[in-house]
């Protein structure tokens, strides 16, 4: 009877702490924590885990690469850009160069179209406002002795038939009056003392010297020779030597025009009337 009653208290006591335990009602007993750890994971989860977190380094490693790699391509963009302004300044100085030299090679083509018009005795038309326009600022007085030269022509063949017409006026010393020029010349000439070398001042001589001047283009020369001869007062011997050196004077100046076409850097002026600042190709 006894042990009956016991085995029954004993149920009755299992009973009651399953229930308060399934009720949660074992948090006042000493030593019970609900946060406690939990079990550790099994391998599989830390398998999983690691690879997760290999994954994060993996898209962090990746994320600076590419930043590296943008920071790089910047870099080369920045440099490329440098490069690209340098060439377009390298093209703006050879755009300058070449309308520098487009401009000397215009101004020099001028400078000979006019030189074979003057040759020709031709009127200059519309060469005379270029000449003006691009040669006028450096040497105004050069470009005003052309223009001078082309409104009364006269050519090299003329000076030459005109002079061995003048010939026989030029050397005559027999016949006319005697001028006080040619009175002073025939003095001078009475008695004359010169080294072997020196140039005969016979008629003779000095016509066939003016001759070989004006065939060879040295017309200034020429006139000198001219005007030394015993003819040389006469109005058509006046008149010849002043062509001459017209003539003469036209081609110096056009010798300054062509060389400042070439070489000058400050006066020289474009179609436009503009300063052509391109260096001389012909300096240094």
């Amino acid at each position: 009877m006894l042990i009956g009653a016991a085995i029954l208290s004993f149920a009755v006591g299992v009973a009651a702490t399953g229930y308060v335990a399934w009720q949660g009602g074992l948090d006042f007993l000493p030593g019970f924590d609900k946060t406690a750890p939990e079990a550790p994971p099994s391998d599989g989860r830390q398998l999983l885990l690691a690879s997760q977190q290999d994954a994060s380094a993996a898209s962090g490693a990746q994320a600076v690469q590419k930043m590296e790699q943008v920071a790089e391509q910047q870099g080369g963009i920045e440099a490329r850009v440098v490069a690209l302004e340098q060439r377009l300044d390298q093209l703006s100085l050879q755009a300058q160069s070449v309308a520098g030299n487009s401009a000397r090679s215009e101004a020099l083509l001028i400078a000979f179209s006019t030189r074979r018009a003057i040759e020709r005795g031709r009127e200059l038309g519309g060469l005379a406002d270029q000449l003006k326009l691009r040669f006028g600022d450096a040497h105004p007085n050069a470009v005003r002795i052309v223009i001078e030269a082309a409104k009364t022509p006269v050519t090299l063949d003329q000076l030459v038939a005109r002079l061995d017409g003048l010939s026989p006026e030029l050397m005559d010393t027999s016949g006319g009056r005697l001028s006080w020029t040619q009175i002073k010349r025939e003095l001078s000439e009475l008695f004359i003392v010169r080294h072997e070398a020196t140039p005969s001042p016979q008629p003779v001589k000095r016509m066939e010297r003016a001759r070989m001047f004006l065939e060879t283009g040295r017309i200034a020369a020429a006139a000198a020779e001219v005007s030394n001869l015993p003819g040389a007062d006469s109005a058509p011997a006046r008149r010849w030597i002043a062509d001459a050196r017209r003539y003469a004077a036209a081609q110096d100046a056009l010798d300054l025009l062509e060389t400042t076409a070439i070489s000058d850097e400050a006066r020289l002026r474009d179609g436009q009337g503009r300063p052509v600042m391109q260096p001389s190709p012909v300096k240094p």
